[in-house]
């Protein structure tokens, strides 16, 4: 029991790392590991927003003293997520550990990807937009960012921190603070939903948020000296490989 919590100390740690440099939330990593362990969906998602809870506190606490959150468009990126937070939580009743496999594949592989290539995508400009499509992709990218965050356990970033570089021409530095502030926003809610089914499991959320807190104020005590792109590169083949690894073992199954 004690290599246990050790390892969950590590693997938050590490979570919270990764999550506060990058942005896409510590979850990304959390969710897989707690995945390969066995847990139902409902723990897996659960314990690990507890994680990304402590991480979006831990690294909200250090951009704020060092000014780089935009408050205004946290909170405006955050309110369509809300109800696709709670809607989110909701969903983990009702899903198999199987088929969640094959769901977190796909998202790893997304968020992979994503991760890859987001300077070619930061470097485009969607100026041409008619505002009211605009407006339609912030609202229910938000909500769907909400729904994914619950629902995986593993936060928004791959939705919001791309809003605020191509909408809102935010540069990584601020982007990356403000999208943890929102992600403490939705967080909170899909957590308060995940409690209220009595989902988490309490003693491995602690521990993952334990590692996580210390890892996001290393994290984000280093945004300005770590070189993102080979940290990019690494996280997101590694993802692709989790994700490749986990269609295998659904295929297994048949």
């Amino acid at each position: 029991m004690l290599e246990l919590f050790i390892i969950l100390i590590i693997i938050g740690f590490g979570a919270g790392i990764l999550g506060s440099l990058i942005g896409v939330g510590g979850g990304i990593i959390i969710t897989p590991a707690l995945t390969y362990m066995g847990f139902p969906p409902s723990v897996i998602a659960s314990s690990s927003l507890i994680a990304v809870f402590a991480t979006s506190i831990s690294s909200t606490l250090t951009y704020v003293s060092k000014k780089y959150v935009n408050y205004w468009l946290g909170i405006k990126l955050a309110l369509p997520a809300i109800p696709g937070s709670i809607i989110g939580g909701i969903f983990t009743n009702f899903v198999l550990l199987e088929d969640f496999k094959i769901y977190f594949a796909i998202l790893l592989i997304s968020v992979g990807i994503y991760i890859l290539i987001k300077n070619k995508i930061i470097s485009r400009t969607i100026v041409t937009i008619p505002k009211p499509l605009l407006y339609s992709v912030l609202i229910f990218g938000n909500f769907g960012a909400g729904i994914i965050s619950s629902f995986f356990g593993v936060g928004g970033g791959i939705i919001f921190v791309p809003i605020l570089v191509i909408i809102y021409k935010m540069k990584m530095i601020n982007a990356s603070p403000t999208a943890q502030f929102t992600l403490l926003i939705s967080t909170m809610t899909g957590l308060i939903t995940h409690i209220m089914l009595e989902h988490p499991e309490y003693s491995y959320g602690i521990l993952l948020a334990l590692g996580s807190f210390f890892g996001a104020q290393l994290g984000s005590r280093s945004i300005q000296r770590i070189n993102e792109n080979i940290l990019s590169k690494i996280l997101s083949f590694s993802l692709i490989i989790i994700a490749i690894n986990l269609i295998i073992d659904y295929i297994k199954k048949f």
